[in-house]
């Protein structure tokens, strides 16, 4: 009598998108879950903001900004002395919270643009934003309207995405490298414009304005700054979010891409001019701040894996955190005088950077 070998069935392989979302292969590492990173995150936050106010020529402990705080939204009767009250509400929560939001939105920013470009070594300023954004800003400085800063530098930034965007389109499909290629171009039009400006015009005292405007500063943080760089977070930041589905689509080229139903060129013009509407709000209240765009992905993956669901959150709230921590070492190490923030995140990203390097991650910026 003839004997049937019983087939054992075997697993349905798992395709590109699924092995995206997890971050892992059939036998990769467990990792923590999302609930677990954002939460410790969010924590590390917290934490961070009510320290690094307290931090400072005045002596001030946790729970008087705990409680100024609180009188200011109405929740309590107001019992801080007056002048604590003032260097906690006036001073010192703005410039945090601004730092705050600029380091989560330049985190965001990095990642999204590394994944449309398919550069790991892309950061929110690839498409000449910066370059524009210190054209506007240097032009109001020169002409002695710090107040039109802001405007001046979103308006700069706008104007560099829709010149290296309309460049890169004006030779066919908007590809990653004619995206690149494109930006590089715009952005040295843009330094060139804001060096002449600065040769021809600048005098005295605005020589040192526009160089740490230049360099990143958080020193001129106000509510407004805040308004602007959360309000800007928390719209691209969420519609970003949203569509993490479609920027791991992109991890296997365009043509997994428009495989999986997604339609590359609209989706790309899409999220580069989020990520542009982002980084300009950025520059406009902090000026140029380099690396933390760059650097902050690389390392939350190693934790997060690639998922753009997963990535994306605990990437700001990483970035978040390392730059006010970075703005309270340049107010304070060198105190009275001031360094530009950018030169800390520089001196703490260049051998993070390294370092990721040699841990072998190259493997995939090859």
């Amino acid at each position: 009598m003839p004997t049937h070998k019983t087939r054992r069935a075997r697993p349905a392989p798992r395709d590109a998108t699924s092995v995206a979302a997890s971050g892992t292969g059939p036998r990769g590492p467990l990792r923590p879950p999302l609930a677990v990173l954002v939460g410790v995150g969010a924590v590390a936050l917290v934490v961070t903001l009510l320290v690094a106010v307290t931090i400072g020529p005045a002596d001030l402990a946790v729970g008087e900004v705990v409680r100024s705080v609180l009188a200011h939204l109405g929740l309590r009767s107001p019992d801080v002395p007056r002048l604590h009250d003032a260097i906690v509400w006036d001073l010192r929560l703005p410039r945090v919270l601004t730092a705050a939001a600029v380091g989560a939105g330049l985190a965001v920013a990095g990642a999204v643009m590394q994944s449309m470009t398919r550069n790991p070594l892309a950061d929110p300023y690839l498409l000449g934003l910066s370059s524009g954004a210190s054209l506007g800003a240097v032009a109001v400085l020169v002409l002695g309207v710090g107040l039109l800063l802001p405007v001046a530098a979103f308006a700069g930034a706008l104007a560099a995405l829709v010149a290296t965007l309309t460049l890169a389109r004006s030779g066919g499909t908007l590809t990653p490298t004619r995206a690149v290629l494109a930006g590089l171009a715009i952005s040295q039009l843009a330094a060139a414009a804001t060096s002449f400006v600065i040769f021809w015009t600048a005098t005295g005292d605005s020589y040192r304005e526009i160089l740490s405007w230049l360099m990143g500063s958080l020193a001129g943080a106000t509510w407004t700054s805040v308004a602007i760089a959360a309000g800007a977070l928390v719209v691209v930041g969420t519609t970003v979010l949203l569509t993490a589905g479609r920027l791991d689509a992109f991890t296997f080229g365009d043509t997994a891409a428009a495989a999986l139903g997604v339609d590359v060129d609209r989706t790309r013009w899409a999220m580069m001019t989020l990520v542009a509407l982002l980084t300009g709000a950025m520059v406009a209240v902090s000026g140029a701040i380099g690396f933390v765009g760059l650097v902050l992905p690389h390392a939350v993956s190693v934790v997060t894996g690639p998922a753009h669901r997963r990535l994306l959150p605990v990437a700001g709230l990483a970035g978040a955190v390392l730059l006010v921590w970075a703005d309270t070492l340049a107010r304070t190490v060198f105190d009275p005088r001031e360094l530009p923030v950018g030169i800390v995140t520089a001196l703490i990203g260049v051998p993070v950077f390294a370092v990721l390097l040699r841990r072998g991650r190259g493997a995939a910026w090859s």
